[in-house]
């Protein structure tokens, strides 16, 4: 039985009815706090780039302070993501959802007065824990309100707002870095207005049901659920759950491991190549011939969104499977062709680079569906957690190695190995990716199911 929904894809139902219109506006309301995380760590990462040069004059910084502050997010992250998600699997998704963006305000609002390289760092070490809490806490929090039918197209609407943010911070730090006219103080701190909006709206977001299940309040489960869940997740949250013990061990446990090696390494595989041309756009489209590399970094981005948008869009139609694994071929085909024909003319290597951003993009966005969904509740908060900071690892190597990689190497055997980083990505995806459209939560994150 399937039943067409508003963008036209068909998908088993497991008997669900029409979501009420009550249950429409709390599952858009989620989605948007939740989305505006994703957009805030999207922000800060695009937008430190830009600024870097303002910024090493300024502090008079020296090449090791500009590669930890340059990399502070991301250590923050990998930090805050397993941290995150132990403390939500142990207190509660709801607390931790206001408290890590708070966190994240108090480093926002400091911004604007540090004066020393070791501050800025600091500062941007707790915004990034912040934010990779706020993965590992937010994730779970919408796949466990989510109905099986649309789980997987809210879950991509997350990585959707992450690279919006991140365009939106790249092009006004584009913009003001060509009329000199604001200072990197206000560039930075400019995330400090989103986040307030987000952490006033956050007040007041209703705990898990399963959650609460988990910690046996099955009283309170069965009253939030009533109020924002269907009738067929209402019943899903008393599937037995197989879990036993809680916390890092069960993630490598015979039940689990398959998901946790193929979560980490599906994330490692997809960012790694992203942030390493990403965030050195300009430098590597000059290199290829390309005069105008930061206008190029900016067009590069905006196929990155649209990209994430058909994953929006297809998700529910097409299935996780056919958006993860082709990108990866695909990607790795442009990126040969951008090493060996980076000669030819610099068409071919705008094409190339817009096809890998693009197709890329398309893959990644199940970075955001897939953790939320293999995990069972007791360990999803860590799971998601875990596979954050795995993938931040990547991000940051990506990120350190490219301009030495160009430098010792030269752009064609660089381009090379990023190629065969997407190879191991679609190898490891066709072998190990499931296919959870249309489960409910407890089948796609049951052993079995794995």
């Amino acid at each position: 039985m399937s039943k067409t929904i508003a963008n036209g894809a068909s998908l088993p139902t497991h008997g669900s009815r029409s979501l009420s219109t009550k249950h429409r506006r709390f599952l858009a309301k989620l989605t948007l706090l939740i989305s505006g995380g994703m957009f805030i760590d999207g922000f800060i990462l695009g937008s430190i780039g830009i600024v870097m040069p303002a910024i090493t004059h300024d502090l008079a910084l020296s090449t090791t302070w500009q590669g930890l502050i340059g990399a502070s997010a991301l250590i923050g992250i990998f930090i805050g993501g397993p941290l995150g998600g132990w403390l939500a699997d142990k207190v509660g998704r709801r607390p931790m959802f206001t408290v890590d963006l708070a966190i994240f305000l108090v480093g926002s609002v400091a911004q604007f007065f540090v004066v020393e390289a070791w501050q800025l760092f600091l500062v941007r070490v707790l915004m990034g824990i912040a934010i990779g809490a706020d993965y590992s806490i937010g994730w779970p929090l919408l796949a466990e309100f989510s109905p099986a039918r649309l789980r997987g197209k809210l879950l991509a609407v997350l990585e959707l707002a992450w690279y919006v943010g991140y365009l939106v911070s790249y092009a006004l730090g584009w913009a003001l870095t060509v009329s000199s006219a604001t200072g990197w103080h206000v560039i930075l701190g400019l995330s400090t207005l989103p986040t307030v909006i987000v952490f006033l709206m956050r007040l007041g977001t209703p705990e898990s049901p399963r959650w609460l299940i988990s910690r046996g309040r099955h009283a309170e489960a069965k009253r939030v659920a009533a109020e924002h869940m269907t009738h067929e997740e209402q019943r899903d949250l008393h599937a037995p759950s197989s879990v036993g013990r809680q916390g890092f061990g069960r993630l490598f446990s015979r039940d689990y491991l398959k998901a946790t090696v193929f979560v980490s390494t599906f994330w490692v595989c997809n960012v790694t190549p992203y942030f390493a041309i990403g965030a050195f756009a300009p430098i590597v489209l000059r290199q290829l011939g390309l005069k105008e590399g930061l206008t190029g970094g900016l067009v590069l981005n905006g196929f990155a969104v649209l990209g994430t948008a058909l994953s929006v869009i297809l998700i529910e139609r097409v299935g996780r499977r056919k958006l993860a694994i082709p990108p990866f071929f695909i990607s790795t085909v442009a990126l040969i062709c951008v090493a060996l024909l980076s000669h030819v003319s610099t068409t071919v290597v705008m094409v190339c680079f817009f096809t890998f951003s693009l197709v890329n993009a398309v893959s990644t966005t199940l970075c955001g569906v897939y953790p939320g969904e293999v995990f069972p509740t007791e360990i999803r908060g860590i799971g998601v957690g875990f596979a954050t900071a795995v993938s931040r690892v990547g991000a940051a190597l990506g990120t350190f190695l490219l301009p030495v990689a160009m430098s010792s190497l030269g752009i064609a055997y660089t381009m090379l190995i990023a190629a065969a980083i997407c190879l191991v990505g679609g190898i490891v995806s066709q072998v190990l990716a499931p296919e959870t459209r249309g489960k409910l939560l407890s089948e796609a994150s049951s052993p079995s199911g794995n």
